[in-house]
């Protein structure tokens, strides 16, 4: 059975293998590169844990299946005061998609922005990825018309979506 859970305080390195995975599987997803987010220490990793574990301005949560980490997605409010939330980060690993993995991921920022007092969630996807634009559609996102080049490859660009709560 799929739980998913907000990262620990102490779990920097196993946000870091994960996220490591998602950048090395699907690198044209991501704003950043596997390049920038391998060179971070040990330290940046458990920062990172530490400050997505509690609070309204970050999170980031697992999807772990039997004790495994089959999916990762974050959330973050640009500015402190923000009723804006960030989704970033989404990515399951192959052998859960389309079971629902994802959607449990995306309504965990969901309900974290909601109890949080945000009034909207939004992300950037980017436009080439069909599957990730059909797959937040499904959960309820729609487009914005924003469109930019995407940071970790200029080449292609990025739309953005919205939910609002």
């Amino acid at each position: 059975m799929i739980v998913v859970r907000r990262v620990r305080p102490g779990e920097g390195d196993s946000y870091r293998q994960v996220r490591l995975a998602a950048l090395a599987e699907s690198p044209a997803a991501f704003a950043s590169t596997y390049a920038r987010e391998s060179s971070l220490t040990a330290q940046d990793w458990s920062e990172r844990a530490r400050a997505s574990a509690e609070g309204w301005q970050r999170a980031a949560f697992f999807a772990v299946d039997d004790g495994d980490i089959v999916g990762l997605v974050g959330g973050y409010r640009p500015k402190p005061a923000s009723d804006v939330i960030e989704l970033v980060s989404m990515w399951t690993h192959p052998s859960t998609r389309r079971t629902g993995v994802g959607r449990l991921l995306v309504e965990a920022v969901i309900e974290w922005a909601r109890a949080g007092q945000a009034q909207e969630v939004q992300l950037w996807v980017t436009r080439a990825n069909t599957a990730a634009q059909v797959f937040y559609r499904a959960v309820g996102f729609t487009e914005t018309g924003e469109y930019q080049p995407l940071p970790s490859d200029p080449c292609r660009d990025e739309s953005r979506m919205t939910f609002a709560l």
